[in-house]
């Protein structure tokens, strides 16, 4: 095999999900009516917004060879700290700031710092104590949310203070804000995985951690962060969902975990560690979005959803199977 054709394999292989997502765009729009305008392209970007950001969170442990079950309670318990404090109905307390922006960045640091902290009692447990990741963020999957019920007492937030809210309805190319949030996420966060050596140890972490160690990489610190960002951006997902909504549920957010391991896997990220890009990832979110844009246009029954999302990441898993294949034979 020629070295153009060689590189031009390798091109396709690591945006695959690109071409998938590509694909599947023309193929709606060819035979759904409707389905080829800019605002059904803008919907799609915005409704992956949650989605999205929280999915970051989620793969940056993954690619370290780890698991994080938590990122849906710890979103829907950042909603809710927020939406109690900031929310003038049910409730919310109804605090106000003066000036009113001074809510946009102490209601932000608030869901940050919620997240930040089990993130934080999430990878000690796990890099400290030397428990199974699956086992402790499960647990926090489990307790976080019986602590939004706690607090909530199964009632509502609402009413989301308008400087807060403002994120939600303002638009920018069409746009809102809390979108180009979530794109500024993944672009942030694509560069401190490609470019900074914390992003290149987290890959080789997941790729052979024993390894990794014994190069003189401080694999324990590098991954108690991986774990602390991933509750923090699952705050900032929280916070998005509060925006969204404009307030906060005790089910806020009830799904979302199998929908952003969902954009994972079929995003290119191996729940084996060590492979994968935000970028792919991204990708994966705008791809369930525009199969369930096309699944509302088609006036398909809401079951249709699961059973694709699910065939689509058995799907990726096989799929990964045999690019890992294929890679060997270029080797």
């Amino acid at each position: 095999m020629n070295p153009r054709t060689r590189n031009a394999l390798e091109f396709v292989l690591d945006n695959l999900v690109w071409f998938m997502l590509l694909l599947v765009l023309v193929v709606f729009s060819l035979f759904i009516p409707n389905y080829f305008q800019l605002g059904i392209f803008a919907n799609i970007i915005e409704a992956s917004s949650v989605l999205g950001v929280m999915s970051i969170g989620l793969a940056l442990v993954i690619i370290a060879g780890h698991m994080d079950l938590s990122v849906e309670s710890v979103a829907a318990l950042s909603a809710m700290a927020v939406g109690i404090l900031f929310c003038s109905s049910g409730i919310g307390l109804g605090v106000q700031l003066h000036p009113e922006w001074l809510m946009v960045p102490v209601s932000l640091l608030l869901a940050l710092a919620v997240g930040g902290l089990i993130g934080a009692f999430n990878g000690y447990l796990v890099v400290k104590v030397k428990m199974s990741a699956f086992i402790i963020t499960l647990a926090s999957y489990i307790w976080v949310r019986g602590l939004v019920l706690v607090i909530s007492g199964g009632r509502s937030a609402q009413d989301l203070a308008p400087a807060i809210r403002w994120f939600g309805i303002q638009r920018l190319i069409g746009l809102p804000l809390t979108a180009w949030i979530a794109v500024a996420c993944f672009v942030v966060f694509s560069l401190i995985m490609a470019k900074t050596p914390f992003g290149r140890h987290l890959v080789m972490i997941g790729g052979n951690e024993t390894a990794t160690f014994r190069a003189g990489i401080r694999v324990n610190r590098n991954l108690i962060i991986a774990f602390v960002l991933a509750g923090a951006i699952a705050g900032l997902a929280g916070w998005l969902l509060a925006i969204r909504t404009s307030g906060a549920t005790a089910n806020l957010g009830v799904g979302l975990l199998f929908n952003a391991f969902a954009a994972v896997v079929i995003g290119g990220v191996s729940l084996k560690g060590g492979v994968g890009t935000l970028p792919g990832v991204y990708a994966g979110v705008l791809l369930l979005s525009a199969i369930n844009t096309a699944i509302n246009l088609m006036g398909l029954p809401a079951n249709f959803t699961q059973v694709i999302h699910g065939l689509l990441v058995l799907a990726a898993v096989l799929l990964d199977a045999f690019k890992q294949t294929i890679r060997q034979r270029l080797a």
